[in-house]
């Protein structure tokens, strides 16, 4: 455009001779949302914002319409496939100022912010390096697309998307289904219903086949967003014309079709202006009487017009929905804004920040070993829950599991209490093995008391992770890493005294075997149901009441746990003297007897394999007297330990937890190193902020311009 003065063709006139302008309040902050999306997360937000999607075959004129729209001469030109990344185009409707502006036009591109051109054949040449470097420079293409913004005082604020032309047969570096990859690409934009669709399509060509139309209809059925544009009417055979296209005779349009003349390849070789361009346009619409009444569809004015006019309705259209999705993600953003907190200045701030965040936790913990956590999982045990299993579940029920005679042979009793009668042969049921095999089996219940401790232990580290995964303690490392070196020191030191307990508790129990216990079941009650369980298995019933018992033994000692005396066989001779005169007879003889050897005996020396009734007898006694003893030890070491730990872990936890935080880490001088934030907390806060600004500039912009169209 050569004068400042000069009527760009983006710009269309009302009745009233004032340039429409509608939607020029609110597209600037959309074009501002996509810059910032873009080079954040493009997950972020998807929002379909409005623009015009530019769409045609190969060669069908796309670029030159487009170039027309925005009035410079800026887009790669040759022969073959010129677009093969689609190019993403902001107009930006620079207010004219008397001052401090010289009024020069320039582009800026999203990969190279704040590097302004002003030259717009380095803008073609940023275009194909780009181009040359995503896609390759042998004719490739690539879906990434290229931000282009351009400012200029003679723009109206829109968006344009230039994408790839279709092409049927691949050339170059071209997969083989190069056209199904780019029908792909342009469908995923055309098929935003913001999007306004300008199909392209040469003058010269059968409209019944053209591919902009059948894309346009596939993804626009209704009709709503297209507007057909046919391009290259001054080069139709000669004695036709594009009026019947142009009336919707061949293939009807409900927006209807707007007729341009492009600039020829000699035009762009002679660097003709697009304004020169323009003149001749009219010019032969002025010279060709087949488009005589057709004023209003022909014409890179026209269309400027025409699109403008769609934009306006299609800006009414979506300005509900589009309103809507706004406000719904700028909850999100001021949701996610408040997360990352704010920015400390002073050593009060930060302590109280501090304090807030050790109170949180604190009370979260409390909160969440005690069931009252507003975040109750629905899907698995958390928090206190996992400690009751972990008391009733795994601990007392595999005690209750536990046999304490199930690592005891009959050999190993038989043993014990023939080592307890020393050279004597067994009368009683001796005390000392049993004591000896009760005590044993108490010091089994140490270990899973231990284990038992652990693993609460453990559940309250989890509980104590689960809590500073908040997002304000996320916000800290440097915190987040001190408490967490606070916390655990605080269990382990709160472990120590609980096992300390419990070890003690063991020994209390194995130093005094309390035989007077009244759950115990005593001599007398395990004689009497080990000869029941004995005439069972010998399938003897046992006598009634007027039968005279079973003589099993005779007597009580003091020493046998008050149990009857249980004699073993010892033989006697009641020919005594009858066996002396024998001896003497022997005697008297001269011949002296041969040496009797005696075997030396074994190392390691069991009891006989055969055992007698009496050791029967004496191994069930034993069985049922350790069995007896141990329930009333595990009974009150499942009781205990639950207690002792809930005391000495969980509950001193609770209590005093906070007050240790406070007391390790609420110091001025570590104030900054504790509230030390990540560069990319930092970093992502501000973003956010942006983005927080931008989004309600969007909605009073959305609100500005409903308001307008209301009135």
């Amino acid at each position: 455009m050569n004068s400042m003065d000069e009527l760009p063709p983006s710009l269309s006139v009302g009745a009233d001779g004032k340039i429409v302008t509608i939607g020029s309040s609110v597209i600037p902050i959309i074009n501002k949302l996509q810059d910032i999306f873009a080079s954040t997360s493009g997950d972020l937000l998807k929002i379909e914002l409005p623009q015009v999607a530019v769409v045609g075959s190969q060669s069908s004129g796309k670029s030159s319409v487009l170039e027309a729209l925005v009035g410079r001469d800026f887009l790669p030109r040759g022969s073959g496939i010129c677009t093969r990344r689609p190019l993403i185009l902001q107009l930006e409707k620079r207010p004219r100022q008397l001052d401090g502006d010289d009024q020069r036009e320039w582009g800026e591109f999203l990969h190279l912010p704040g590097k302004r051109f002003y030259d717009f054949s380095k803008i073609r040449q940023e275009i194909q390096a780009e181009t040359d470097k995503e896609a390759g420079i042998n004719r490739g293409v690539s879906v990434k697309p290229i931000r282009l913004k351009i400012s200029s005082a003679n723009v109206l604020n829109i968006t344009l998307v230039d994408l790839p032309g279709i092409t049927k047969v691949p050339v170059g570096d071209q997969p083989s289904d190069i056209e199904a990859r780019i029908r792909t690409m342009v469908m995923s934009f055309i098929s935003q219903e913001a999007c306004i669709i300008l199909a392209v399509s040469p003058a010269n060509c059968d409209l019944a086949t053209s591919d902009a139309l059948q894309m346009a209809r596939a993804a626009d059925p209704s009709g709503y967003r297209t507007i057909g544009v046919i391009t290259k009417l001054d080069i139709m055979d000669r004695g036709t014309n594009a009026r019947n296209f142009l009336l919707g005779g061949v293939i009807p349009l409900r927006l209807g079709y707007i007729g341009v003349v492009n600039r020829s390849q000699e035009d762009i070789n002679k660097n003709r202006s697009i304004g020169e361009a323009l003149e001749h346009e009219e010019q032969f619409f002025r010279d060709h009487t087949a488009y005589d009444g057709l004023s209003d569809c022909c014409g890179i004015r026209q269309l400027a017009k025409k699109l403008n006019q769609v934009l306006e309705q299609h800006i009414k259209t979506i300005l509900p929905h589009l309103k809507a999705e706004l406000n719904s993600h700028l909850l999100d953003v001021e949701k996610e804004l408040h997360s990352y907190g704010e920015i400390m200045e002073s050593k009060a701030e930060q302590g109280a920040i501090l304090l807030n965040i050790l109170t949180k936790y604190s009370e979260a913990l409390s909160t969440m070993v005690d069931g009252k956590s507003k975040q109750l999982s629905t899907k698995a045990l958390s928090g206190g829950a996992r400690i009751h299993y972990i008391f009733q579940s795994i601990f007392v029920k595999r005690l209750e599991e536990v046999d304490p005679c199930d690592d005891l042979t009959d050999d190993d009793i038989r043993t014990a209490i023939q080592n307890a009668t020393g050279p004597k042969n067994t009368i009683f049921v001796p005390e000392l093995p049993i004591e000896v095999l009760v005590r044993r089996q108490i010091e089994r219940l140490l270990d899973p008391s231990l284990q038992c401790i652990r693993h609460v232990h453990e559940e309250l580290i989890k509980v104590s992770r689960a809590c500073e995964a908040n997002d304000e303690m996320q916000r800290f490392p440097v915190l987040k890493r001190h408490v967490d070196e606070v916390v655990g020191k605080f269990l382990a030191d709160a472990v120590k005294p609980a096992e300390e307990m419990f070890s003690k508790i063991i020994e209390i129990e194995m130093g005094y075997i309390n035989t007077s216990h009244p759950s115990f079941l005593g001599g007398s009650k395990a004689v009497e149901t080990a000869m029941e369980e004995l005439r069972t298995l010998k399938g003897i019933h046992p006598q009634t009441n007027s039968a005279k018992p079973i003589a099993f033994g005779v007597g009580f000692s003091t020493s046998t746990w008050g149990m009857p005396s249980l004699f073993g066989s010892r033989g006697t001779s009641s020919k005594s003297q009858a066996n002396g005169s024998v001896n003497e007879t022997f005697c008297d003889m001269d011949q002296k007897p041969s040496v009797i050897k005696l075997s030396e005996p074994p190392c390691i020396l069991r009891p006989p394999e055969m055992q007698t009734e009496t050791e029967a007898a004496q191994i069930r006694v034993t069985k049922l007297l350790v069995r007896s003893y141990y329930d009333i030890v595990r009974k009150n070491i499942q009781d205990f330990v639950p207690k002792a730990i809930m005391y000495f872990l969980v509950n001193h936890t609770k209590m005093n937890i906070l007050s240790t935080l406070i007391k390790q880490l609420y110091r001025e001088n570590l104030f900054d190193d504790m509230l030390q934030e990540q560069d990319v907390v930092v970093i992502k806060r501000k973003q956010i902020r942006e983005m927080s600004r931008i989004l309600q500039q969007a909605v009073q912009a959305l609100d500005a311009v409903e308001y307008d169209m209301s009135s």
